[in-house]
């Protein structure tokens, strides 16, 4: 490009030394100019950089974020000697013993379930639960002599305390019998025998300690002491125990929610507590998270057809080779992170905010944007992104999951396979449903069939040779409802609220929760609004409890099972009270 050349001279319009140039403006203009200039920065300049600049935000986000995560005054009940002494109970050396027996005792008796396990009267290894109903019956006399025992479809056990008030819906505590197995292999890992209930001065060791007996024995504690106690309630109590909770739930709490609804109908229920969440300990503050949600489930099978022959003459790809690719495929993309807002952790979130002295500045911003405005599905969600940061177990609260779990194919080495399959479990999101789940795997599936010259069949029922067959197991769930969780309403929610802050101490801040799995409440629904997966026990000297859960070393600190049997007593004296 040529420089350009400047014009030989600039035109005159008058003699300079007779110009004086524009004039001068008044000291008044340059005062409105900047208070004009002023306006029109504050009117368009973004909040955002407004924030980065001078640390600003509208004071009324922070009372809006407050006003999002009421707490409530703590709840005791009504004063009653002979109740008010159970707290002391509790705390005394001899029922401290007597409880770690007990709780010792119901992990001794072992109680596994299986996801291949035949009928119910077919298969023996059903029968386990004879030996621990019959332990149940011995170590917790008065609430088998005193309170209605139903057994449902043979082994799921509902307890009902008859309340004097009929006008009152029920309680409804539930947990279940079963646990996930000891895998032979692996016995030699543990540092006590998984079946020996082992008490080494704070922990009970063993298959189940945590998940769930520690919650079923709790409830237990609490009803026999109750009893003791001489109280009367005013309001039915139930106790629901599955025993299938860890292959599904298809024989125990399916079938007792159903006898519980042909009894007490639609929303005939108060309120449910079940396993879940507990406390967490984050940005400078105990959290209490009762779970008020739950993702939703799809397994999906992919099926890859193609023609077998001897494997010294092969196709350049195999229908393993060609399921590889596809499985790749799924992996190379994760399903979009986003935090609705009916999410339970966007609830923490602004609990967080509200009361964390150490929640992070970044956090809080972005949840003040987020508080303002509803995040568009197709942009990207900062404040979920930013959440996520803190690791996979936050990460996948906010995000559909995805995992390539059980795979299958091939029989012989000189053999080509002619069918294989993987099945891919997800647990979906929050403010999504099943059908995104297969409309990504149908998109991805059609890109792998054209490539090779195959037929998909995507959930049409239907399949051929030379195919990508994708169908869905009987499982699939859809998410939860959300439980409503206002501190500042007369419901479940404040009572739960209240009864933890009373037990805990004020500092303890109640928010609602949601975890990555699920629990034998899906088939509750129908029966209540207020759900709650709650694991109410609090020991701030222990190793997690998760830690074990499912795997080697599973144990339960004592303090932990302690704080549990409180919990409960006090839980079930204020729904007693509460007139809703």
């Amino acid at each position: 490009m040529e420089k350009p050349t400047a014009p030989d001279a600039l035109p005159l319009a008058a003699d300079h030394k007779h110009f004086k140039g524009p004039p001068r403006p008044s000291r008044r203009r340059v005062v409105a100019f900047i208070l004009a200039f002023t306006c029109i920065y504050y009117l368009l300049i973004s909040q955002g950089l407004r924030d980065a600049l001078f640390g600003w935000r509208p004071a009324h986000h922070d009372k809006h974020i407050k006003a999002s995560c009421v707490q409530p005054d703590p709840i005791f009940p009504s004063q009653n000697d002979n109740l008010d002494k159970l707290q002391d109970i509790i705390s005394s050396e001899g029922f401290r013993n007597a409880t770690i027996d007990h709780l010792s005792g119901a992990v001794k008796v072992k109680s596994e379930s299986f996801d291949d396990l035949g009928a119910i009267g077919e298969d023996k290894r059903w029968d386990v639960f004879y030996n621990l109903h019959a332990y149940l019956k011995a170590t917790f006399p008065l609430i088998h002599d005193k309170l209605q025992v139903e057994k449902v479809n043979t082994h799921g056990l509902l307890y009902t305390w008859k309340g004097s008030d009929e006008s009152l819906k029920p309680t409804l505590l539930m947990a279940h019998q079963d646990t996930v197995p000891v895998p032979p292999e692996t016995i030699g890992a543990w540092t006590y025998p998984p079946w020996s209930g082992t008490y080494d001065g704070k922990y009970i060791w063993g298959r189940g300690a945590a998940d769930c007996k520690s919650q079923l024995l709790a409830t237990l504690e609490t009803v026999e002491l109750l009893l003791k106690a001489g109280f009367e309630p005013k309001r039915t109590i139930l106790l629901s125990y599955g025993f299938d909770e860890e292959c599904s739930g298809r024989q125990g709490a399916a079938h007792l929610a159903n006898f519980i609804h042909e009894r007490y109908g639609d929303g005939g229920i108060a309120v449910v507590v079940d396993e879940g969440s507990g406390f967490e300990e984050t940005w400078g503050t105990v959290f209490f998270k009762p779970g008020t949600g739950e993702k939703g489930y799809i397994d999906v099978v992919a099926t890859v057809r193609m023609p077998g022959g001897h494997s010294s003459i092969p196709p350049d790809h195999t229908s393993i080779g060609v399921l590889s690719e596809f499985i790749t495929l799924i992996e190379s993309e994760q399903y979009r992170l986003h935090l609705d807002h009916q999410n339970p952790y966007y609830q923490q979130l602004q609990c967080g905010a509200a009361y964390s002295p150490e929640f992070p500045k970044k956090l809080k911003k972005l949840l003040s944007k987020a508080t303002s405005s509803h995040t568009c599905k197709a942009k990207r969600d900062h404040l979920a992104i930013e959440a996520a940061k803190q690791g996979p177990a936050i990460k996948y609260l906010m995000q559909t999951s995805q995992a390539a779990d059980v795979i299958s194919g091939g029989v012989k080495v000189n053999a080509l396979p002619e069918r294989v399959s993987v099945t891919v479990n997800h647990r979906i999101n929050i403010g999504e449903t099943s059908q995104v789940v297969r409309d990504r795997l149908t998109n991805l599936g059609g890109s792998i069939a054209k490539k090779y010259n195959l037929t998909l069949h995507a959930f049409d029922d239907k399949e051929e040779a030379s195919s990508i067959i994708l169908t869905e197991t009987q499982h699939t769930l859809e998410v939860a409802p959300i439980t409503p969780a206002d501190g500042s309403v007369d419901g479940p929610f404040k009572v739960l609220a209240g009864t933890t802050r009373a037990l805990y101490g004020e500092k303890a801040v109640v928010s609602p929760g949601i975890m990555t799995g699920n629990t034998d409440t899906k088939y509750y629904w129908d029966l209540t609004k207020h759900i709650f997966r709650f694991a109410p026990g609090y020991d701030p000297d222990a190793e997690s409890m998760w830690r074990g859960i499912h795997t080697v070393d599973e144990k339960i600190s004592v303090q932990y099972h302690l704080n549990s049997i409180r919990w409960f007593t006090l839980f079930v004296r204020n729904m007693d009270e509460a007139t809703f």
